[in-house]
């Protein structure tokens, strides 16, 4: 790929983890796609979908949040988009953009993507946002609980929310239904790209389900992409609780079935296991990249501008 020619490159995730990617990605390419979870069944997205037809909106809007436009009327929009109503009305805790972005699904007869197309034109966004299946998605996991007396010790949890709040370790996720349909847009996206990014995000809820839809997964194991798994800073309360980061690739390496790893991002700071990590990695035939990539202030969150310097450097561009 080398030299300064911009990548294309499809970034799947959700929630503020993919938001981190996309911001880091927008710094070195305009020919972004972000294909976004659409099992959210929390909050103000999981009462929309209750009440309506629709796509989850929320990780959606949090995509087309991180790609507008830079200017002071589009950032405006943009913010306004993210503010969520107050009070304790049938209104509270609705982001504004969840409405919009329901109201012109609704105006374009269904069409999601034709509602994230028109949005993200208005936003003026450094790329495109699509959704990984064309109809809601549920999660279910089957939780191992840690208390050893527990006498239900394997249950069954059903739903985003319930599996991110249930003490215990994730021992297997499927989605539901089982094989959804796609959209044309989202295997072509991959099918054209040169870089496929997974994460960073919460593991079992956000990255891994891409990896369960199976017009997916025969996507990304067809592609040439050069497919770059970002790890998380530190273990995800819930879901991931005590998982190192080499737990996190083996975790990874069992849902790969068949797609190619080429590159582990991982925070220098945040490896304790140096060569246990970098075993996992090679173990799923990948190369291992330690880098600099978290906030300068030690918050848990990815720095935009040091993720995108370690991306630029695996795909070769300066």
């Amino acid at each position: 790929m080398g030299g300064s020619q911009a990548p294309r490159v499809v970034a799947l995730g959700g929630g503020h983890g993919l938001a981190a990617s996309l911001a880091a990605w927008r710094r070195i390419t305009p020919h972004l796609t972000a294909v976004v979870t659409v099992a959210d069944d929390g909050g103000s997205s999981g009462r929309i979908r209750r009440e309506m037809p629709v796509l989850p909106p929320g990780d959606l809007r949090m995509a087309l949040a991180a790609l507008a436009g830079q200017d002071d009327r589009t950032r405006l929009v943009a913010d306004l988009l993210q503010h969520r109503f107050g009070g304790t009305g049938a209104l509270a805790g609705h982001p504004v953009g969840n409405l919009v972005l329901t109201g012109l699904v609704e105006m374009h007869g269904g069409d999601t993507v034709a509602a994230l197309d028109r949005l993200s034109d208005l936003l003026g966004c450094a790329g495109r946002v699509l959704p990984m299946a064309d109809v809601p998605l549920d999660l279910v996991a089957h939780v191992e609980s840690t208390d050893p007396d527990d006498p239900a010790r394997f249950r069954t949890i059903r739903g985003q929310v319930a599996i991110a709040s249930t003490p215990g370790h994730v021992r297997e996720i499927v989605v539901s239904p089982p094989d959804p349909p796609v959209n044309p847009a989202v295997l072509d996206a991959i099918a054209a790209a040169d870089v496929v990014t997974l994460g960073p995000g919460s593991w079992y809820t956000s990255v891994l389900p891409h990896l369960l839809v199976p017009q997916l997964r025969a996507a990304l194991a067809a592609t040439s992409a050069r497919v770059v798994v970002v790890l998380n800073l530190e273990p995800q309360p819930g879901e991931t609780d005590g998982f190192s980061p080499e737990e996190h690739v083996a975790v990874l390496q069992a849902h790969l079935r068949g797609v190619a790893l080429h590159t582990v991002i991982a925070d220098a700071d945040s490896v304790v296991d140096r060569r246990g990590l970098l075993s996992a990695v090679r173990e799923c035939g990948a190369e291992l990249l330690l880098a600099p990539v978290a906030e300068l202030d030690g918050a848990p969150r990815h720095d935009p501008v040091r993720l995108s310097a370690a991306l630029a450097s695996v795909v070769g561009v300066r």
